[in-house]
């Protein structure tokens, strides 16, 4: 992988106006780097046969001639796949062949960063992933897990609370929290955190750095097993 980047990637799509979203999505992802736009499944083919260092697919599902999914399958070694759609009942057969994502049309960019740290996570492309990028308002934040002590729902946000800092992001708290590594453990409905920033735990009370974060009577259970109590 190129040196700046982590993630090479081309868009397979016949719609220029998908495209250009894409691209746009892409350029404000530091990681992503944008390798080709291919408007079908024949330029794509055309391009992968000689250029064969490329990590991840943008590839729209309902094309003429050949669709996404009937392309994807022909590839002897295929990239890593986020299939892009207008049609939600494509969504199952997306995920038979093992996608990472399914991101259905129009695109959030909050969604589209959920997907490619998922992208991230995969072994395949990155083996020691250790952060995720986070968006707040206009701004994107490089965060490492490292750097997390406390994941607290907030309506349709996540607070992302670090020691200096608290990021806050749109995503579902359930959704958010399963990017998350093993050191994380959910420990009430609204709260997960980072255990190696545990510092005492007392009743159904846990402190982490300076917060305290109350343990859900649900969660407790799996909280001592965790701390080996």
């Amino acid at each position: 992988m190129n040196n700046s980047k982590n993630i090479s990637c081309i868009i397979v799509d016949d719609e220029l106006s998908s495209q250009k979203v894409l691209q746009h999505f892409i350029s404000q992802t530091e990681v992503l780097e944008l390798k080709q736009t291919c408007n079908n499944a024949a330029e794509a083919f055309k391009y992968l046969k000689l250029n064969t260092a490329v990590d991840l697919l943008f590839l729209d599902i309902n094309m003429p001639k050949q669709t996404g999914l009937d392309f994807y399958k022909s590839l002897q070694h295929p990239p890593a796949v986020i299939f892009t759609t207008a049609y939600p009942q494509y969504a199952v057969e997306g995920f038979e062949v093992n996608a990472t994502d399914y991101l259905l049309k129009p695109i959030p960019y909050e969604r589209f960063l959920t997907a490619i740290n998922k992208v991230l996570n995969e072994k395949a492309l990155q083996p020691k992933q250790d952060f995720l990028i986070l968006k707040e308002n206009k701004a994107l934040h490089k965060v490492f897990f490292s750097d997390i002590s406390i994941i607290e729902a907030f309506g349709d946000y996540v607070k992302v609370h670090l020691e200096d800092k608290t990021i806050v992001t749109h995503s579902t708290f359930s959704g958010f929290i399963k990017q998350l590594p093993i050191d994380f453990i959910r420990v009430h409905k609204s709260f997960s955190i980072n255990l190696n920033k545990m510092n005492h735990l007392s009743g159904n009370q846990i402190t982490v750095d300076s917060h305290k974060v109350p343990i859900g009577q649900t969660y407790k259970a799996q909280v001592l097993k965790a701390l080996n109590l």
